[in-house]
């Protein structure tokens, strides 16, 4: 059972958001998904719905059907959140310019 955050702020709600995004790493690349580029948006509304606009590095990605649902399901998991959506994008493509200075230091594109 979740406990009610009363006057969680939105913008602490994100940077939570944030730090669960980062505990997901695509399994091809040794960098998670944030600073890897594959997350556009995140939205919270007023009722502490989440809805996350992301990308995967390919539309042939083999963890096209689990990606989304491990992100849903880790962002359900903080108390704050009521409810998370993860739509999938492929506009605008994902490219290597999406990635963090961090993701490309790790992968030695810098």
């Amino acid at each position: 059972m979740k406990e009610e955050v009363v006057g969680t702020d939105t913008s602490d709600l994100g940077e939570k958001i944030v730090k669960v995004l980062k505990t997901i790493y695509d399994p091809e690349i040794p960098v998670d998904i944030y600073e890897l580029g594959l997350i556009y948006d995140v939205l919270v509304n007023e009722d502490n719905e989440v809805k996350i606009l992301m990308t995967l590095t390919s539309p042939n990605c083999p963890v096209a059907e689990t990606l989304p649902v491990e992100v849903e399901e880790k962002v359900k998991s903080l108390n704050a959140i009521k409810d998370a959506e993860v739509e999938i994008t492929f506009d605008p493509p994902w490219t290597q310019d999406l990635m963090s200075e961090e993701a490309k230091l790790e992968l030695g594109l810098l």
